[in-house]
């Protein structure tokens, strides 16, 4: 993975960065690019860092406390210019440090907006950034009560199926944390773990994703990630529809560059784009989204996206190095990469079954699914997670989007 002193070949005059997170494949393509860097993640990832010779500093991220500045001091000492979050819960500690190594302490109050879904709906709400209705449930009574009252205004009468209500937790990753509630007994189902929460009103249109590559308040390459199906599959470059809304988008990512005072980073904001045209943020994210959208912008583009995240943040970065990276928006992909988060359809399941329709499918690439581990399906609460990723690419956005939505009816467990 990294060589013997894996920073003794880096340039001296970039930057030296510290990656907050363990993830090979971040540390495998950060190794290979031109910065000096170090891992800060959690003591059990020791051992491996030290027998692959990876630059490692132990570090145990829990709930944010007063030795985020006892980091931010040892990283200092060390030459470290910046820290980069790879994970929503390191987010908050790369901020702090950011505080103390970039000498700018309203980069902490920043990190707190990006963790706190209600802080940062609130705040986009005040700078004029369209929003769903919201309020924040300190417990489930809460929760039925907006429920109650969104389906009041909504002028339902008694008996008619309640319009759904998203519950998401503060501070967890997409799809963590989310639920659909629809009746009194969904609320019961949500833990009392995950209160404080935001409560959203349901919008119907299309949702999607930004991924923002940014670097002295400018967008240096925007991508849109189109959802198939929200927490099952997604693809990029989007198709030629969604795209059209690119100047849409882009404004609307510079509307959050201005409300966040975002002068660097890597943002992955999700959007919904209603019937009658209206664009509404979702939420806004400061650090690589999931389902491996990075492998799949790479897959697309042929650009490494930890790479360019580095790029972003690294301080010394210059303008011709993010021009020399970066290749075109949509006319530089050579095709569209998508995924498929799998979970199984079965409650009881015994063996891994690729299905032929998939693995012989002409845009067909790989999978990183398992044998399962147990054979009774534990009952998918909120989004879930998936069990393994089936990875696509080919030259039609319009096919892969159907060939992803019909990979739903597929049974990859028997």
């Amino acid at each position: 993975m990294a060589s013997k002193d894996a920073n003794a070949d880096k340039d001296p005059n970039k930057g030296y960065v510290a990656i907050f997170g363990w993830s090979l494949n971040a540390i495998d393509a950060i190794d290979r690019f031109d910065r000096r860097y170090i891992i800060v993640a959690p003591s059990w990832a020791k051992e491996y860092a030290d027998q692959n010779d990876i630059p490692f500093m132990s570090w145990d991220f829990e709930r944010l406390n007063e030795r985020s500045f006892e980091l931010g001091e040892k990283l200092q000492e060390m030459g470290v210019d910046v820290a980069i979050p790879l994970f929503e819960e390191t987010v908050e500690w790369a901020g702090a440090v950011n505080a103390v190594l970039l000498k700018n302490p309203r980069l902490m109050n920043q990190a707190m907006l990006f963790r706190n879904k209600a802080m940062m709906k609130r705040r986009a709400q005040l700078d004029g950034i369209r929003v769903g209705i919201f309020e924040e449930a300190q417990n489930k009574t809460d929760v039925v009560n907006f429920l109650r009252r969104v389906n009041e205004a909504l002028l339902k009468l008694d008996g008619d199926p309640n319009d759904p209500i998203h519950v998401k937790a503060f501070d967890k990753a997409g799809c963590l944390g989310h639920r659909v509630v629809r009746t009194a007994e969904d609320v019961d189902n949500i833990p009392d773990d995950e209160f404080p929460s935001l409560m959203e009103s349901h919008l119907d249109g299309w949702e999607f994703a930004v991924e923002a590559f940014i670097k002295d308040r400018k967008i240096q390459f925007l991508n849109i990630s189109e959802y198939v199906h929200l927490g099952y599959s997604v693809f990029v470059p989007a198709t030629p529809e969604l795209e059209k809304w690119r100047d849409r988008v882009t404004e609307e990512i510079e509307k959050l560059i201005e409300t966040f005072n975002i002068d660097f980073g890597f943002i992955h904001p999700e959007y919904f784009v209603t019937s009658d045209g209206k664009m509404y943020f979702g939420e806004v994210a400061y650090r690589p989204p999931g389902f491996n959208a990075f492998e799949l912008i790479e897959r697309a583009y042929g650009f490494n996206c930890y790479q360019g995240m580095v790029l972003m943040f690294d301080p010394h970065t210059t303008q011709e190095e993010i021009d020399a990276f970066f290749p075109e928006e949509v006319t530089g992909a050579t095709g569209h990469a998508g995924c498929f988060g799998v979970y199984p359809r079965r409650r009881v399941v015994s063996e891994l079954n690729i299905p032929p329709e998939t693995e012989n499918d002409p845009f067909f690439e790989s999978h990183e699914l398992m044998a399962p581990m147990q054979n009774k399906v534990t009952k998918r609460t909120a989004f879930g997670t998936h069990w393994g990723l089936v990875y696509f690419f080919g030259d039609d956005p319009y096919r892969m989007r159907e060939l992803l939505l019909a990979q739903e009816d597929l049974d990859f467990y028997v």
